[in-house]
């Protein structure tokens, strides 16, 4: 995982032509989105469509990724980050955890961003893999070109689940996608792009990749 240092993120949504900014603490994110081989290590499921063992895990549901988090938190001896309350539908974070976690939005867009301020941290051809170059099929981790703080695959190949419900007065429990996917066009695999979705959905383009909560 990459340690993100503190600091700012502006976010924006184009349907309500918002922004507001976030202050965020420092926090680690890992390098690639989980992969198939270590969900299945840790679930004892294979749920994607394509079978690949580096490939990003995806058709999970967001439900999927919250409970994955919990299950490799206690395989490696942390405490999750998440009270599952099944019977009602609802997930508590504890944010004092130190377990495995979902990164919030603000979160994935400052680790996308890397301190870059244009719509992508590089030229797209050479960072993501979407619909002009991926001859409409996923690939594996890692590779294209990291951003200038070493991660890989923030934009194209899957989205990502973050933590966040998206607009809870007009959608509900939908909860936010991020990043772009192998079939998205270019300007989908934006940095500030928001796209969201229920919390059961599952699809072959989305996935996820987990984050941690650093100690101060």
């Amino acid at each position: 995982m990459v340690a993100i240092p503190p600091g700012q993120v502006t976010l924006s949504d184009r349907r309500t032509r918002r922004t507001w900014s976030v202050e965020l603490a420092p926090y680690y994110l890992a390098v690639f989105p989980v992969t198939q081989t270590l969900y299945a290590q840790v679930v004892g499921e294979w749920p994607s469509a394509v079978r690949g063992g580096h490939l990003p895990v995806e058709s999970v549901s967001w439900w999927d990724a919250i409970r994955f988090c919990n299950a490799f938190s206690r395989r490696e001896g942390l405490v999750p980050a998440y009270r599952i309350r099944e019977d009602v539908g609802q997930v508590e974070w504890n944010a004092s955890a130190e377990g495995y976690r979902l990164p919030t939005e603000a979160e994935w867009e400052r680790a996308c961003r890397a301190g870059t301020v244009g719509p992508r941290y590089g030229p797209i051809d050479e960072i993501a893999w979407y619909r002009a170059n991926s001859a409409e099929r996923m690939h594996e981790v890692g590779g294209k070109s990291p951003n200038q703080w070493g991660l890989c695959d923030m934009l194209g190949n899957v989205w990502d689940w973050c933590w966040d419900t998206y607009d809870a007065e007009v959608y509900g429990a939908y909860k936010v996608l991020r990043g772009g996917g192998w079939f998205d066009e270019h300007w989908s695999c934006r940095a500030s792009v928001r796209r969201r979705s229920h919390p059961n959905f599952q699809v072959d383009d989305v996935g996820f990749r987990l984050a941690r909560s650093a100690r101060l």
